[in-house]
């Protein structure tokens, strides 16, 4: 007789097969005692590379940077509940990125549960923050189809954190089988309605119009839509202040990110009369201020969905864009010469820029430093940018290393503040094992410099006590300073610390010029 072979392995063979079988072929892994079987099945299960990370953060942080780059979910390998604790910041950007990735947590067997053991946690509750999907397998017999319906739910359009939970003894029974990959759950078509909506508010707006956009829209198809509308209509593009994933450069569309602060928002969007929205939401302010406005679009601006989420937004812009002939605006080559001058994050920039190759990626979570590469890297060589998402840093070197596994024949360069930097420097052991090519350029300021700004912003400066400096010591990272040479080098990064913009720039040049993980601190 003909027909399906069917086969009988451990829990968790039958769920790595499952994963294999539905395209997902990298781990990023921090494993414990009660995931020991899913390591062991990692040897018997051919197609699943393991990239090993120190601290859960750099694991879910790589799983990040692989989706964004890869357009398909990495699996992650958790300890427990205190291990996907450490990785909870990571996973909160990675969900406002709308990154899929599936997380197996190790639990303890369900026999022990009993025990109230010293590990043992509410690791549903601490899942389900950062998680679309949640689900503890109860049986190895059905992990197999657990794990088809996790990697579904993390391919949902636009992208969903999925999270299964593997008890010990339901990876380590025998009598499981693999389970067929599900189909994922595509975007949803755009509505004839909001195409004709979009296009009345574009023609009849022009200028006072825009569009912010989100999610694949800000790739090739979408921007040369968006660009077609534009030039036709004047409507400016925008996307968000920290876009997941953001094509630019010489031969794209450009698109203006909105500002950061609050006030600077609010002048950005005074003119707009009318707001077009693909895959995003209107503008607000990262935080509340006294006396300051948090809702940021002008009163009275009409706002409309062309698109959301979860439709397809890539789409709903070229319906729009059938309506007009124009022809989208490519930008121009544009490279800096080699700057002179002191140190800075404009120098850097126009450095960065110069020699930056055609179709890199930059990881950026320079923070107070950003906006110099950001200006000088608008004409640069095509390359991707990344952001730092929702927010909590520590996302931008491991979002680096991931999309270096990702994308191993590119160059992958991470802009990093150096307090954000120390929450996750464990990278770095990664980038050198791997052999990632990644080029980190440390902004060394020795402060939280964005935290001196917001005590400002905030009011709280004027509540501090007269010649204490408790409160402002919480923002200085010196005494001691941190030495990223020692610290990158302990881990097997080759790093030089640099003061001038002649010794950056020969420094950056070299990096470009090899392959591997290399590090520079920039003195600022």
């Amino acid at each position: 007789m003909g027909g399906t072979r069917f086969f009988f392995v451990n829990g968790a063979e039958a769920l790595l097969r499952t994963l294999v079988a539905a395209d997902v072929d990298v781990c990023f892994a921090n494993p414990g005692t009660s995931e020991m079987h899913f390591v062991a099945a990692l040897d018997r299960v051919p197609g699943m590379r393991a990239v090993l990370g120190l601290f859960e953060g750099v694991v879910t942080g790589m799983a990040d940077g692989y989706a964004r780059m890869a357009g398909k979910p990495p699996v992650t390998l958790l300890h427990l509940g205190p291990g996907l604790a450490n990785g909870l910041a990571n996973l909160h950007n990675a969900r406002r990125a709308a990154s899929p990735i599936v997380n197996v947590v190790g639990d303890h067997a369900v026999t022990h549960a009993q025990y109230d053991a010293p590990l043992a946690s509410d690791v549903v509750g601490f899942a389900r923050p950062v998680s679309a999907w949640v689900h503890s397998a109860v049986s190895a017999r059905t992990v197999g189809a657990d794990t088809a319906r996790a990697v579904q739910a993390a391919r949902q359009y636009p992208g969903q954190i999925a999270t299964l939970i593997l008890p010990a003894d339901v990876a380590w029974n025998e009598g499981a089988s693999p389970a067929a990959a599900l189909a994922p759950v595509g975007p949803a078509d755009v509505s004839a309605d909001a195409v004709a909506a979009a296009v009345a508010a574009v023609r009849s707006a022009g200028s006072r119009a825009a569009i912010l956009m989100r999610g694949q829209a800000l790739q090739d198809r979408g921007l040369r839509a968006a660009g077609r509308i534009a030039a036709a209509t004047g409507a400016r593009l925008l996307c968000d202040t920290f876009a997941p994933r953001l094509a630019r450069g010489a031969g794209r569309v450009a698109v203006e990110r909105l500002p950061y602060f609050a006030e600077q928002l609010v002048e950005s969007l005074s003119t707009i009369e009318h707001l077009i929205i693909v895959g995003s939401k209107p503008p607000v302010s990262f935080f509340a201020y006294p006396g300051k406005p948090g809702w940021c679009t002008p009163e009275g601006a009409a706002i409309t969905y062309l698109a959301h989420a979860h439709e397809d937004g890539v789409a709903g812009l070229e319906a729009v864009a059938a309506e007009f002939s124009a022809k989208p605006a490519p930008v121009e080559l544009v490279l800096p010469d080699e700057p002179e001058g002191p140190l800075n994050q404009f120098t850097i920039g126009q450095v960065v820029a110069r020699h930056l190759p055609e179709n890199a990626i930059v990881s950026d979570e320079g923070a107070t430093n950003s906006l110099g590469p950001g200006l000088a890297l608008a004409t640069a060589r095509p390359h991707d940018h990344l952001s730092l998402t929702g927010g909590s840093i520590g996302q931008g070197l491991p979002l680096a290393g991931g999309a270096a596994v990702a994308c191993p024949d590119r160059k992958v360069v991470c802009l990093h503040g150096d307090g954000g930097a120390m929450y996750t420097v464990q990278s770095l052991w990664t980038q050198a094992r791997e052999n990632l090519d990644v080029t980190t350029i440390i902004f060394s300021n020795r402060a939280y410099s964005i935290l001196q700004i917001e005590l400002s912003r905030t009011g709280a400066r004027d509540l501090l006590g007269e010649g204490d400096d408790k409160a402002l010591s919480m923002f200085d990272l010196s005494n001691p300073d941190l030495d990223w040479v020692q610290l990158a080098g302990g881990m097997g990064v080759s790093a030089v610390r640099v003061h001038d913009v002649a010794e950056f720039s020969s420094a950056f040049r070299s990096a470009m010029n090899q392959r591997g993980p290399r590090l520079i601190e920039a003195v600022l």
